[in-house]
């Protein structure tokens, strides 16, 4: 929804509304809409006013209640044009100061970033494990040994080369090795580890019986020598606060959080929506369904990359109810990624 759809009144109103409800929690009345606004208008203009803002999606009434709520898309008209940003409170940025610091190990300031996000923003902190440096697959070669035993030789970057023994289930020939590896060779030279193993993940997820046997050998090969995880897991994140959510979630609420939970358990709704963050500049935010999934349907997820030296090496943020006070959250999220990468800067 554009800006300029809608009246400079009714950006004022919507504003007030959005900014009410998020402060208080209650549907707001065309009475109270008027006072906290401020503008000299009737209250049967304000009424037609939240009528228009209600026919273009941007506020609805839940219930049978009189008054209204923003839905996700009046948040995000007022997350991208109305929103005054808080700077930050000076407790919040002498934590951050004195606990993002360069006398921590990586992964003591990954733990201290999602707490702090947690303490300071009274949500669920979250922030991705560092991405380990790129590594290529340059050449793999496989030996027959004794005892189903099977010698992987990797080449890898531009001359590292490492070799491990990987036991199989049966013995193969030389035949059915060299043509494994000519297999991967072909398909995989040149590509980064990570994104090797996340297609060979796929592929074994694929249905068996359109793999032929060649394809299912150079596929269980692959997945020893590469070490492919079998579930999502391998890749992880830090999250704290969870109960954050609990907290400030009302009785009609508590279903929708046992989905949310169950999917902070499984991982890959949100290991998705995560990856999605890691090339993207500054701040990121989804509001209700536009995460993509239906569990996210009645929360928001800010987020922002750190790097060191120009690489993103993963992603941290917020997990809260759409009803969270973004005015300061997003400030908190984006100094937080900075700091985050200047004290790993100097790790």
């Amino acid at each position: 929804m554009a800006r300029e759809v809608i009246t400079e009144r009714s950006q004022l109103l919507l504003k007030a509304l959005v900014e009410r409800y998020i402060r208080e929690g209650q549907p707001v009345g065309s009475k109270a809409l008027l006072e906290c606004s401020g503008l000299p208008i009737s209250p049967a203009t304000v009424r037609n006013i939240m009528a228009d803002l209600e026919e273009l999606g941007l506020i609805r009434a839940p219930h049978t209640s009189a008054g209204r709520i923003p839905t996700s898309q009046g948040y995000r008209l007022f997350v991208d044009s109305l929103i005054t940003v808080r700077p930050l409170e000076e407790a919040a940025l002498a934590s951050l100061r004195q606990e993002l610091t360069a006398d921590k190990s990586s992964k003591e300031l990954i733990e201290s970033a999602s707490q702090l996000l947690s303490r300071i923003t009274a949500q669920a902190g979250i922030v991705t494990l560092p991405r380990q440096q790129r590594v290529v697959l340059r050449q793999i070669e496989f030996l027959p040994l004794s005892d189903n035993r099977v010698l992987v030789i990797l080449v890898i970057n531009e001359r590292e080369v490492q070799n491990r023994v990987i036991y199989t289930g049966r013995a193969h020939d030389k035949l059915e090795l060299q043509r494994a590896a000519n297999m991967l060779n072909q398909r995989f030279a040149g590509q980064d580890l990570s994104e090797v193993r996340a297609a060979l993940f796929d592929a074994m997820q694929a249905d068996k019986a359109t793999i032929d046997r060649h394809m299912q050998t150079t596929l269980d090969l692959a997945s020893k020598a590469l070490e492919i995880p079998q579930n999502e897991a391998a890749r992880d994140y830090v999250m704290t606060g969870e109960t954050q959510l609990i907290g400030n979630a009302g009785p009609e609420e508590i279903d929708k959080l046992k989905g949310l939970f169950e999917a902070f358990q499984q991982k890959r709704e949100i290991l998705d929506l995560i990856d999605r963050c890691i090339r993207a500049d500054g701040v990121q935010i989804f509001i209700g369904e536009e995460a993509g999934y239906d569990v996210f349907g009645d929360y928001s997820v800010i987020t922002a990359p750190y790097q060191v030296g120009g690489q993103s090496l993963g992603v941290l943020g917020v997990i809260g109810p759409t009803r969270m006070a973004y005015e300061s959250v997003i400030p908190i999220v984006d100094l937080t990624a900075r700091m985050l990468s200047l004290a790993l800067k100097s790790v």
